[in-house]
């Protein structure tokens, strides 16, 4: 049987209410991505359904604005060039498809972001392999296990449910606050 809105409500409530200790961290990062668009890298963000829904939302909250005046900030989102997805699923397999990009488009003072709910999405960790050895700054955002994404990464925030869309909910308020530090950053530019 389906939970009810408001049970449904309380789990979110709680696990927002766990996800307070994640401020540090959250913290840690967008000061990252701050240095990286102040020396001249970008933000490359991927995932997969949702996840890839939110990898293009944080893009265009960069590239666009998010609350405040300031330049667009160069920021990609590896899910949208249906071209490049179709040809390189097709030509090398699926788990490739971000791997390939972050191969030709990452620089070293860029930060790949992944987002992928369990942590263990194939093609996230071999993009994460690649940016890694690019000398990229590395961030996964999960579940609470953290999956095979928590050893791959500079930086893993694991929002504390196993439940998908819990999870995924906070992702995107994670997303949000990320952005406002970046804003905080460029407002005054």
């Amino acid at each position: 049987m389906a939970q009810s809105f408001i049970d449904q409500l309380d789990d979110h409530i709680q696990v927002m209410q766990l996800s307070k200790a994640l401020a540090p961290l959250v913290e840690q990062v967008g000061q990252q991505w701050v240095s990286a668009l102040r020396s001249g890298g970008k933000i490359l963000l991927m995932g997969n359904g949702g996840s890839a829904a939110d990898a293009q939302h944080i893009a265009a909250e960069l590239v666009g604005r998010y609350l405040c005046e300031r330049k667009g900030l160069p920021s990609i989102a590896l899910t949208t060039d249906t071209s490049i997805l179709t040809a390189v699923g097709n030509d090398y397999g699926y788990d490739t498809i971000f791997a390939r990009q972050v191969e030709a488009l990452a620089q070293p003072n860029d930060v790949v972001v992944g987002y992928s709910t369990s942590g263990n999405s194939a093609n996230v960790c071999e993009a994460m392999k690649v940016a890694n050895s690019l000398g990229c700054y590395t961030v996964a955002l999960t579940g609470d296990s953290g999956g095979k994404l928590v050893d791959m990464v500079d930086a893993c925030i694991r929002v504390p449910s196993p439940f998908t869309p819990r999870i995924q909910e906070a992702h995107a308020f994670i997303g949000h606050m990320l952005c406002a530090i970046v804003d905080g950053a460029f407002d005054a530019d």
